[in-house]
């Protein structure tokens, strides 16, 4: 017993030893913060005059409805009109070319072996939700400036970077600036509906031999009130979840409901279903996930570094957390939500067929295939059939380096407003459409230098959307510098 116990403290204190060094030791792979990049400043602008034309932009009603019918063309066309007007000295310095309603910008560099850079902000925003309008402090399509923001349905997504970045264009052109590097702006019409615009705007380009060092959109953020940390960090965004969307029928004979069958078309659709979603994905920690996780518990302390930097020993508690909420767990796996049902066309017919929706959001280590071959496993010997809809699925994107010339131009501009504050790789599980791009340029990111907590973030495609006049500012100056240091 003496030895076992001999035996057994020595065990403990050789993996106490392990954890430690592993800990101390511990430093993010694969995650460079930018500190070598010499920043440029960003030229001097007028703040009120920015959020003033904010407000402006967001009452052109260039809304995406799933109705193309219902979409205003004309309400494009003012924008367009209206962007020339408002910013002539980046309108001198651009050649402006449009595919459909889409805009591409280019501003020639000096140096034609030097590699464009692609800037990116989309032109449409989503409808809101009728019967909402009540709810919003300020009309939402007003663009009034009150409590420090400018309000409105897309003063953050997506004008609020279109604006911003024809700010920081028209602030470089009139302090006399000539890029090195040529400039690249695509603003795509209908990103809020599948991205057909930014797809034919890749092609133009691809035809045309473009190859950028980096394309940057919307899709992360400085999110105040980070997890892990505890506090700020800089999250963009390396790659983007696929999309598709599984259709599940449920074939039946019909007829009267007041003599139902034991089983009808819509018993076993739900069946179906539920199997589906019984069977989720797995929890893997791995990706551009595993590498938040890692920039993230190289800042921090106690237990927390301790069970990142010893993945191998603390894998399971750590994908216990990760699981917490489904914004957190839904960057570990993929996703799985039915969303939308059929059956009978009246309450007292049985139903012939009936089907159901199921969304799914791809990890990038899965792809449409796994989906369907797992979703097909799971009902397997149900009187049912799954199929894609109609809709092409969409794969995950390639994921970014997080140690390029282009991340670190990027994190480097976004760190100059915030010394000292993480910066992490992040997987973006909606879409944008910077994913056309990715035959185009070396890396695509996305990332809007505006600060949100969690319960902010919801305000994108939500009631009572507003851009502060402070995350105006911090998202003009940024792109500013970047421009001016990356193609400068």
């Amino acid at each position: 017993m003496k030895k076992w116990m001999t035996g057994l403290g020595l065990g403990v204190l050789a993996l106490g030893g392990v954890l430690a060094v592993r800990t101390a030791t511990f430093a993010p792979a694969g995650v460079s913060d930018g500190s070598q990049i010499k920043v440029a400043p960003a030229p001097a602008f007028d703040l009120a005059s920015a959020a003033s034309h904010l407000g402006a932009a967001v009452r052109f009603l260039t809304v995406s409805n799933q109705d193309p019918a219902e979409n205003k063309a004309e309400e494009w066309s003012k924008l367009q009109a209206w962007l020339q007007a408002t910013y002539p000295q980046a309108h001198a310095a651009m050649q402006r070319r449009l595919i459909g309603q889409t805009m591409l910008y280019t501003w020639p560099g000096s140096d034609p072996a030097a590699q464009p850079i692609i800037l990116m902000a989309h032109q449409d925003v989503v409808p809101v939700t009728p019967g909402t309008e009540q709810d919003w402090k300020h009309p939402p399509f007003s663009g009034e400036i009150a409590e420090g923001a400018v309000w409105g349905r897309g003063s953050i997504d997506d004008k609020g970077s279109l604006v911003a970045l024809f700010e920081a264009l028209e602030a470089l052109a009139a302090s006399g600036f000539h890029p090195k590097r040529t400039i690249i702006l695509v603003s795509g019409h209908d990103e809020e509906v599948g991205g057909t615009g930014a797809e034919a705007a890749a092609k133009v380009l691809a035809d045309e031999k473009v190859r950028a060092l980096f394309a940057i959109d919307e899709g992360g953020l400085i999110t105040t009130d980070t997890p892990i940390v505890n506090g700020p960090a800089l999250m963009i965004g390396v790659a983007e979840k696929g999309y598709v969307t599984l259709k599940v029928t449920a074939p039946a004979e019909g007829g009267h409901s007041s003599a139902p069958p034991k089983e009808t078309g819509v018993i076993n659709l739900s069946r179906a279903l539920i199997a589906i979603s019984d069977n989720p994905f797995p929890v893997e920690l791995r990706g551009p996930g595993a590498s938040m996780l890692d920039a993230f518990g190289a800042r921090a302390g106690g237990m927390t570094k301790v069970a990142i930097a010893n993945r191998w020993l603390f894998g399971p508690l750590l994908k216990a957390q990760a699981t917490k909420s489904p914004a957190s767990a839904a960057m570990f796996h993929t996703t799985i939500a039915p969303t939308m049902l059929g059956g009978s066309p009246k309450e007292n017919v049985l139903p012939q067929s009936a089907y159901g929706l199921i969304n799914y959001r791809i990890a990038p280590w899965d792809s449409s295939a796994k989906v369907l071959e797992r979703a097909r496993a799971s009902v397997k010997g149900m009187p049912v059939t799954v199929d894609f809809t109609e809709r092409k699925p969409r794969e995950p994107t390639p994921v970014s380096s997080s140690t390029s010339e282009g991340w670190n131009l990027i994190a480097a501009a976004a760190l100059a407003d915030q010394p000292g504050t993480p910066v992490s790789p992040y997987l973006v599980v909606a879409g944008t459409d910077s994913r056309s791009m990715a035959g185009v340029a070396d890396d695509v990111y996305r990332f809007q230098a505006i600060a949100l907590d969690t319960g902010e973030i919801k305000i994108i495609h939500g009631t009572n959307e507003h851009m502060t006049l402070t995350n105006l500012e911090s998202l003009i100056r940024f792109y500013a510098r970047l421009v001016a240091t990356a193609a400068g």
